[in-house]
């Protein structure tokens, strides 16, 4: 008899140390219970809220690099630099790209080596390079572009990168998205426990250090024809544009 009714009783103590915040000892043996709970923050539920929308970007980045190979680092940086010039004048003039949105990213000269078993390693030449990063806004025409620049002398073209210019006019909807989105979660908590869903206690940002919102870039690897039959297709996509926010609600 008395062991059936410790059982339910220390269940019910410590139920109750643990509701307060507290904490309750009962003594040792097979149907007792002891438990220690600290500054619990009881009838609350934190969630994660989520929104995320697709969006046809408006603005990429186009990396296009030239090459040049010569004797004397001197003689492959002059042939690059002309080339490079060559280059530029194109973005300027006949696409009428600001010099704003051209700059500099990469620029090196380095040595080639060859290596023998005879002669060990040896300096055979060096090669100059110089990419630009292009910001070009007209995603129709981005192939068309790469293609004149590849004509013009640029033979690197590395890769284009999309996403949107002011992702914060899509900051009302993402928000509203990831509000929906931690409703659902905390009310479906909420009814497992059968408990009510109360009203928004707080709501936070992970980091505040960073917009609420951000577009992640989707890049595209541009594949420049050596046939001058056929042109460059790029193919902008979507891109994503999302916020996460800490939502805490009140559990009646």
């Amino acid at each position: 008899m008395g062991k059936q009714w410790l059982k339910p009783f220390g269940a019910v103590l410590v139920a109750s140390s643990l509701l307060a915040g507290g904490s309750a000892w009962v003594a040792p043996g097979n149907y007792a219970y002891a438990a220690e709970v600290q500054g619990v923050q009881q009838n609350v539920i934190n969630v994660v809220g989520k929104g995320e929308i697709q969006v046809k970007p408006d603005i990429a980045y186009l990396s296009i690099g030239v090459n040049s190979k010569a004797e004397t680092a001197a003689s492959a940086q002059k042939a690059n630099a002309a080339k490079i010039q060559k280059v530029t004048n194109l973005l300027k003039n006949t696409w009428k790209i600001s010099a704003d949105d051209i700059q500099t990213s990469q620029f090196y000269v380095q040595p080639n080596y060859t290596y023998s078993e005879k002669d060990g390693q040896k300096v055979k030449g060096y090669t100059a390079h110089h990419t630009l990063t292009v910001t070009y806004r007209d995603m129709d025409k981005i192939g068309d572009l790469l293609d004149a620049a590849s004509q013009e002398g640029a033979n690197t073209i590395e890769n284009v990168r999309f996403t949107v210019e002011n992702p914060e006019k899509y900051e009302s909807e993402v928000i509203a998205k990831a509000v929906a989105n931690a409703d659902v979660k905390a009310g479906a908590i909420a009814k497992a426990v059968k408990r009510e869903l109360g009203t928004v206690l707080s709501v936070s940002q992970p980091d505040a250090n960073v917009p609420v919102f951000y577009a992640s870039e989707q890049t595209a690897k541009a594949q420049v024809m050596s046939d001058s039959k056929a042109s460059t297709q790029i193919e902008a996509g979507q891109v994503k544009v999302s916020t996460v926010l800490n939502i805490t609600y009140e559990m009646k």
